[in-house]
């Protein structure tokens, strides 16, 4: 079997693709480093076809005129892949150095890592947050609300976002962001793919969840350093009225109804 899959969920951004691609071209040439490339591609356009085209001809090319959401995504390409781990990367992230090299070697070493995450950071140089403790109902409220700015609640907030962690050592956060994540494939044949009932947001809380719950650590691994771009897009300055407004804030609320649904009678965290 293939060592290593590479599969980028794309939605009509080709300026972040061609980033993307191109730091990949670099990494994996630059390391020699051999990994088959899945591009799946919601809402194609011609241009995000040029794009891959010109930058990754080899590619496994699968496009679709509508909208699959994140986790059918992923799951088409994690069933159109053959490596025995799999980078799952947001086409708005570009490789840095030999990030690709470490988070496979952590991986062979480590058997019982079912995911493995880098560090990101935004292209000013600075940590970005990219590991955090499960969210509560209370947690989704604060975020979107006055309540973040009202000392009780920043707790909770600080508790959620691993605030007392220094991103600059190995941590075993409850879930990592799914932006850019390596996957064992024989650790999601026990698991199993990402639960598309989620369309958009909590596939990936939702995801380590259950490794956690199948004896599978997930890891944050800092010595691996990733750039991302990474805006908030369910959330403005409308506070509660995103809900009303903003499309993708309604799919997180959705998303983190059906979250807390689906664990509503489990106790155990991991």
């Amino acid at each position: 079997m293939l060592e290593l899959s590479i599969i980028i969920v794309h939605h009509r951004t080709p300026g972040f693709l061609k980033l993307c691609l191109d730091s990949l071209n670099t990494a994996l040439g630059h390391f020699d480093l051999m990994a088959e490339l899945v591009v799946v591609d919601s809402m194609s356009t011609p241009e995000s076809r040029d794009v891959v085209r010109e930058r990754a001809p080899e590619a496994k090319y699968l496009s679709f005129k509508y909208n699959l959401g994140f986790s059918r995504g992923v799951n088409i390409g994690i069933r159109n892949s053959r490596g025995s781990y799999l980078l799952i990367l947001n086409p708005d992230v570009v490789i840095s150095g030999d990030a690709i090299r470490r988070l496979l070697g952590f991986m062979k070493v480590h058997p019982d890592v079912g995911i493995v995450g880098p560090q990101l950071r935004n292209f000013n140089g600075t940590i970005q947050q990219s590991c955090f403790s499960y969210y509560r109902p209370l947690t989704v409220l604060i975020r979107r609300s006055f309540l973040g700015k009202i000392r009780p609640f920043r707790q909770v907030l600080a508790d959620f976002l691993m605030a007392d962690a220094d991103l600059n050592y190995i941590q075993t956060p409850d879930w990592l962001m799914g932006s850019a994540i390596m996957v064992r494939r024989e650790a999601i044949q026990r698991v199993g793919l990402m639960d598309e009932r989620f369309f958009m947001y909590f596939e990936d809380v939702d995801w380590a969840r259950r490794f956690w719950h199948n004896e599978f650590k997930v890891v944050y691994y800092p010595s691996a350093v990733m750039y991302h771009y990474h805006q908030r897009e369910s959330k403005s300055r409308l506070g509660l009225l995103d809900a009303v407004f903003n499309q993708k804030t309604r799919w997180h609320i959705s998303s983190a109804l059906k979250f807390f649904w689906k664990y509503r009678n489990l106790t155990r965290t991991r």
